[in-house]
């Protein structure tokens, strides 16, 4: 007999961002399917602190830059769905696994280009794609951005461009995908004091107070100023927000 219960699917999920979602997202009510990298054991204890949270949890080995194992990624999911959550289908999708690159146009090269391109838009448009038969119909997309598609720091070109990407995409979903009635929006986040980008917001003193006092709140995001919020487009509290880019920055540069 199959569950009711709602699982939601974030990818790069066991640290930074992506772990505040999924812990968010149970909170919320979801079971958790998540992906991770490379690190087995952050990724376990990630799963035991949401099922913690009594919701269940289950982890997924995928490196996104590699598109040739999106269908047995896909595959995996549908086992892991069957197996462990008794239910053949998700209801929200987080695109949220990615990477910084720090460098400026004159000295970007092509397989820093080409890196950007299969881990924050060829991976969120394919992964989606493949998965798109097992969304459930009135589900939730989450595709995430970044505040750098609005204003522009020297040497976040290769990154930010993607980003910029991401943000059409999400439009180009939400309509192509509403015969179903499910919803796709973009969360763009300011800077946030996380490991990303080798952990510069959060460890470098002076680029943090310099965000600091370029935002309205007067201090740099943490985690968990992200997380509830892509719980909630992914809820049925949101069940009239669609195809909207919705910056999550504290009002930096307003």
């Amino acid at each position: 007999m199959k569950t009711t219960n709602k699982v939601a699917l974030v990818t790069g999920g066991s640290r930074g961002l992506g772990k505040d979602m999924s812990l968010q997202l149970a909170k919320k009510g979801f079971d958790i399917i998540f992906t991770y990298n490379s690190s087995a054991s952050e990724a376990a204890k990630v799963v035991d602190e949401i099922m913690a949270l009594g919701k269940k949890a289950k982890a997924i080995q995928l490196e996104v830059s590699q598109s040739k194992n999106f269908d047995a990624f896909v595959q995996q999911v549908k086992e892991v769905l069957n197996q462990d959550f008794e239910t053949d289908s998700i209801f929200a999708l987080v695109n949220n696994a990615g990477v910084a690159a720090y460098t400026s146009i004159a000295e970007t090269s092509e397989e820093v280009f080409d890196s950007m391109v299969n881990i924050h838009l060829k991976a969120p448009y394919f992964i989606t794609q493949k998965l798109l038969p097992i969304i459930s119909d009135g589900g939730s997309i989450v595709n995430i951005s970044s505040g750098l598609t609005r204003f522009s720091y020297p040497n976040y070109a290769p990154y930010a461009i993607m980003k910029a990407a991401i943000e059409s995409l999400s439009r180009y979903q939400a309509q192509e995908f509403a015969s179903r009635k499910i919803r796709v929006n973009t969360i763009a986040p300011g800077a946030i004091a996380t490991d990303f980008g080798g952990g510069a917001v959060r460890d470098n003193k002076d680029l943090n107070a310099m965000i600091a006092n370029t935002t309205a709140l007067g201090r740099v995001g943490l985690p968990d100023d992200i997380g509830s919020v892509v719980a909630f487009l992914c809820s049925d509290d949101a069940k009239w927000v669609n195809a909207q880019r919705i910056e999550v920055s504290g009002g930096v540069h307003i």
